[in-house]
């Protein structure tokens, strides 16, 4: 059950970009400074997606990123930000769950939930809690500020994945190992309220649609990403186009077609749309598998994170390659924001950064 091996694909990327990016990362701006400023005059970089470079030059965005804390720890799964406090809620492997400051650069909150792997936390901000989803197939619901237990739960048969917070109602959604996803209702004391069956392998992550919040995708070692409505036990659609098993899904909120954003163990992370079900783009460049995607809440660009122990930055319109991040704490496994901030957190081997990112 563990996570899958996966032979290296062939370099997508050109010598020149190479040779490119070995001169990005020499310069006096290169990722192990505080402050990076990325822009045409400093920083190149070829698209990978067939854009003609000469006829994009000027739509190149330039971004200032500013690291702003870093904590070293054991493997990190999964990391969410709290909307009002300044807190940076972190899974890790070895079954503990942290609350960090990110103002004060302290540690708010450490206690362990079980002796294996927590897969996935988030705040419940407006009842104080955490939920969180661990190996052991149990639900964990704690009051953050007392840390009493709220409530415990076996909720799968396997491990399970991944939790999702309903945005208005006392809705929590999971996914697991068992290819099962389920709909709890805590104002009815955790009763299960749906099934969701379809997929055929482990279902790694759920992603409530901002735009229409009683349906939801889900992502799966199957190799498919399934749409679902919440009142129906079997999926709406399927999109289908990842070459191997999906570890992640995002709803993508930019514009007004509704548009998804997947990541797979192809290496590849793939921009839908979900009125037409197609492929609108394939983000490729990462040498190993996609393990988190998201789309900025506030600044046009997407962002992929991969076991290749990098985050690239892409253009949500051009889709072009902007640029690639390594803090070097190892496989990046999580990606979390909040709206109305620029601040972008990551979840990896050795650790969790916070970085800040603006347009200059």
């Amino acid at each position: 059950m563990g996570k899958r091996l996966v032979p290296r694909m062939k370099d997508l990327h050109s010598s020149l970009e190479t040779k490119l990016n070995q001169w990005r990362y020499a310069s006096p701006y290169s990722y192990s400074n505080s402050i990076h400023y990325f822009t045409s005059k400093y920083f190149l970089s070829l698209p990978s997606t067939g854009i003609n470079l000469k006829n994009n030059a000027h739509q190149s965005l330039p971004l200032k990123i500013e690291k702003e804390y870093v904590q070293n720890s054991e493997r990190v799964k999964s990391v969410d930000l709290h909307p009002a406090e300044p807190w940076i809620l972190a899974s890790l492997h070895s079954g503990t769950i942290c609350i960090w400051n990110c103002q004060s650069q302290t540690v708010e909150k450490s206690f362990k939930v079980t002796e294996l792997p927590v897969r996935s936390a988030k705040f419940i901000a407006h009842k104080n809690w955490i939920v969180a989803a661990a190996d052991d197939t149990f639900i964990r619901v704690y009051n953050y500020n007392t840390l009493e237990k709220i409530k415990e739960f076996e909720a799968h048969k396997d491990y399970i994945r991944c939790v999702a917070v309903h945005p208005t109602l006392p809705y929590v959604l999971t996914a697991s190992d068992d290819m099962v996803i389920k709909l709890w209702d805590w104002e009815k004391d955790w009763i299960c309220a749906q099934r969701f069956e379809g997929h055929s392998h482990y279902v790694m992550q759920v992603a409530f649609n901002p735009k229409d919040s009683l349906t939801f995708a889900s992502a799966s070692l199957d190799g498919t990403i399934k749409i679902w409505n919440i009142s129906s036990p079997a999926p709406n659609f399927t999109l289908d186009g990842h070459l191997k098993g999906v570890n992640c899904v995002e709803y993508f909120t930019g514009g007004d077609e509704p548009k998804l954003l997947s990541g797979s163990d192809d290496f590849s992370a793939k921009v839908w749309d979900s009125q037409s079900k197609s492929c609108l783009q394939t983000l490729e460049g990462h040498s190993h598998n996609v393990t988190s995607v998201c789309a900025h809440p506030e600044l046009p660009i997407i962002i992929t994170g991969s076991e290749d122990g990098t985050i690239r930055i892409w253009h949500s319109t051009t889709y072009r390659l902007e640029n690639t991040l390594n803090y070097g704490l190892g496989r990046v496994w999580a990606v979390g924001y909040k709206k109305g901030s620029n601040q972008v957190v990551f979840g990896c081997d050795n650790g969790t950064i916070m970085v800040n990112m603006n347009s200059t």
